[in-house]
């Protein structure tokens, strides 16, 4: 069975982004509250409509869930851009699109405390989910926001979907 890799280490940082020491994955989502780097991308459609990943049963964090179309730690020396782009093209097989940085925001749940890199990009180009993953599709905004707060969605993307206004 698949699983995390919680020896990955990754940075911890102050919530301006400089590094301040490096953890475990496992030592970040234990309870411990370190503060780490992850990056989002919410892909539109030309239709309006916005792609979500579904988190397989194996994740350590809100498995069986609808998530932000791409989401992922930022690596020990790797620099915001470059994990975004990585990220893209091992979730979703993405490589040639746009990226708009819509915010940045510390996101806390009782498991772990992240900084979040939040970007968009319009995409009309076939979508291949990754093996990490288990499936995606477009939704329509109607639809999101009928579904809001009835456990179909991960926290962390119902949290900044309000956020963001969409």
């Amino acid at each position: 069975m698949k699983s995390d890799n919680n020896q990955e280490m990754l940075p911890i940082v102050d919530e301006q982004g400089n590094i301040i020491s490096a953890a475990t994955r496992g030592e970040c989502h234990n309870g411990s509250k370190l503060l780490h780097p992850v990056v989002h991308l919410h892909v539109f459609n030309s239709q309006g409509e916005i792609y979500l990943q579904k988190r397989p049963d194996w994740k350590d964090i809100q498995p069986g869930k609808w998530d932000t179309a791409v989401g992922g730690h930022i690596d020990l020396g790797e620099s915001v851009e470059i994990a975004l782009k990585r990220e893209v093209q091992e979730e979703l097989g993405i490589t040639d699109f746009t990226p708009e940085l819509l915010t940045t925001y510390v996101f806390e749940s009782d498991r772990e405390k992240e900084l979040v890199f939040a970007h968009k990009a319009v995409y009309d180009s076939e979508i291949t989910p990754s093996e990490e993953l288990d499936g995606g599709r477009f939704w329509p905004l109607p639809e999101i926001h009928e579904n809001l707060g009835k456990g179909v969605f991960t926290p962390n993307f119902e949290s900044e979907f309000k956020r963001l206004k969409f």
